[in-house]
């Protein structure tokens, strides 16, 4: 029989930074028009935008992230800023 254990790791598990994510919402060559790149990049591309285009941004990972015990599908704004803070060093 296998025993479970349950803690914080099983709440927020490691992340997969290299799963492919898109970046909405985000000002790119005169447009706004959505990149499809990895979770990682789309995370560190975030950080560097103004708190407008911040704040107007939509992230959504190749699939939900877990995330104290919930899955997200999608991030906005701010939501997104928890990810960075997440970020694995550079």
């Amino acid at each position: 029989m296998t025993e479970a254990t349950w803690g914080d790791h099983a709440k927020t598990p490691d992340i997969d930074w290299r799963m492919s994510a898109s970046l909405e919402n985000v000002p790119r060559g005169g447009g706004d028009i959505a990149e499809v790149t990895n979770l990682e990049r789309a995370v560190r591309d975030w950080a560097t935008l103004d708190p407008e285009h911040q704040t107007a941004a939509t992230l959504t990972p190749e699939r939900p992230l877990l995330l104290d015990g919930a899955a997200r599908a999608t991030f906005v704004g701010e939501g997104i800023a928890v990810l960075v803070d997440m970020l694995p060093a550079a």
